[in-house]
Order: C-alpha cells, then structure tokens, then sequence
C-alpha cells in the first residue's frame, strides 16, 4: 500500500505559501507570475471538488516594496503600517488573478484571540465553513495591522496549522523555501541527510533551526516542526515541499513522494489551543 494514499484521498486541504515564495529576491516585488501559477494549481484542486484555503504570508513584503522600503521593518509602528499597506495590495492580486479562473476569494484577517477566545473561535470556524460551502477561497493571514500578539508570534507556519486544526482540513502543504526536513540545516552542512517520512514529529523536534535564511521570511525548520505537531495531532496530514515549481502542489496532492511526510496520528490528549502559549 502506498503511504501517501490518504494525501491522494484528502478532500479539505490548507496550503501555506510563505513571504520570499511569492517576491522577487532581488526586488521584493510580488511574483505575479507565480502566484499565477499556484492559483491555477488551486483552481484544478476546487475543480477536482476539494475544499481548498490558502494561507498567504507577503502583506508586509508587499509593502515594503510599494513604499520603496528596503530591509526589515524594526519597530512595531513600522511593521503594523507597513501591513496596512501591503494587505491591500496582495489581496487586490490575488482577487484579480482568482477571478481569471472564475473562483471568489474571501479574505481572512486572524488574531490570537480568534484561537484562544471560545466564542472568536467558534464563529471563526462557522465562517470557514459558510466560505467554503459558497465554494470560496478563504484567504488568510495574520492581523498584523492591529495585533501586537500577531507580530511577535511573527509565523504563518504555526497559523496554517492552527486553521487547519480548527477548519478539520484532511491536508496541510507547507510550501517553502527547502525541499523537507533535514538531519541539518542544508545550506550550511553538505552532508545533511534528507528526511522524507516522519511518523512521530516529537522526536525530531530538537532538530528544528529557528531560523530563515531568507530576509523576508519570518519562520525556520522549527516552526514547521510545531506546525506539525499541531497538524498531526488535530487529525491533518503535513507535507512540507519546496515552492519553487507550484505544479508540486498537483504532485503532493497526487501521491508522488515528494518533500516531508507527516502523517496524522491524532492525540486526544494533545490540546492544540496551547500550542498559542
């Protein structure tokens, strides 16, 4: 039996693209063209009839590039602004370039409190659920412009799991500047072996670098350890893949082995609303 049967069976699926997939490195500038290229992705999963949300990092990116920024925002006034800005840009992209394939997009804007507040939590989830019945695209990130919590948690890798917790989403894809898991960080250590399955996250948990080699990212190998063990444990299987060719989404969705495969093992001792402590 292949393993990854159950990915090829998954109905509800999240994926996660993250700040430096969707710019130009030299420019920080939106890659239209690739995100194209993982909106037609997403329109072939909605035509196959599968639940798709996609949780989207790039807000601040977008507007440093729009405001003729360059480097890291360093205080809170600047990241919160520099949000405000980007939001509108990246959303409005996105919308134009959803319509060409006739599919409404809605847009999901996500604070700790809508985790961890049972009643945020619980019209969060029935929001979800109205979206996708109207067959949208929920498209989600974090609320950066008014959230303090939000930017000092400062991943969407732990987010993406965390909606997929709460949504029940059979599927997690983390898309990312890596290829998987790693005994090492690869850019660093030419004998760093790849890991391609993975059945108990809390045993590699030590391995994860809590850093991102990008200057737009935010997130390392670690916190896609933590989205793992969220994902895992709630009832999602997690692959993390490269998202340098967005047709890997078709791939991964398919069954090919490719990238890290986390399977589900569900936990019903393991309270995913912690995970936010």
């Amino acid at each position: 039996m292949n393993i990854r049967q159950k990915v090829k069976d998954a109905k509800r699926i999240v994926i996660k693209i993250g700040s430096s997939s969707i710019t130009h490195s030299e420019t920080g500038e939106l890659y239209i063209s690739k995100i194209e290229k993982l909106i037609r992705q997403i329109a072939d999963l909605k035509g196959a009839g599968k639940d798709v949300i996609l949780v989207s990092s790039g807000a601040i990116a977008a507007g440093r590039h729009a405001l003729g920024i360059n480097g890291k925002p360093t205080t809170l006034s600047e990241k919160q602004a520099l949000a405000a800005v980007g939001q509108a840009r990246l959303i409005m992209e996105y919308k134009k370039l959803f319509s060409e394939y006739n599919l409404r997009i809605a847009q999901i804007l996500m604070t700790k409190s809508t985790i961890t507040n049972d009643t945020y939590r619980d019209n969060a989830k029935a929001t979800f659920s109205q979206l996708l019945e109207y067959k949208a695209v929920p498209i989600v990130n974090e609320n950066d412009t008014i959230s303090t919590y939000e930017i000092q948690f400062g991943d969407n890798d732990r987010l993406s799991a965390l909606v997929s917790a709460l949504v029940e989403a059979d599927l997690l894809i983390l898309l990312s500047d890596i290829d998987g898991l790693y005994t090492d960080d690869p850019n660093t250590n030419k004998d760093a072996k790849f890991i391609d399955f993975v059945e108990d996250v809390d045993k590699y948990m030590g391995m994860g670098k809590s850093t991102s080699k990008s200057a737009l990212g935010t997130g390392g190998m670690y916190t896609k350890l933590l989205a793992a063990q969220i994902a895992t444990n709630s009832g999602s299987d997690m692959v993390i893949a490269s998202a340098e060719d967005m047709s890997i989404i078709e791939n991964i969705v398919n069954g090919e082995e490719i990238g890290t495969y986390f399977p589900a093992k569900i936990n019903k001792d393991f309270d995913w609303l912690n995970c936010l402590e």
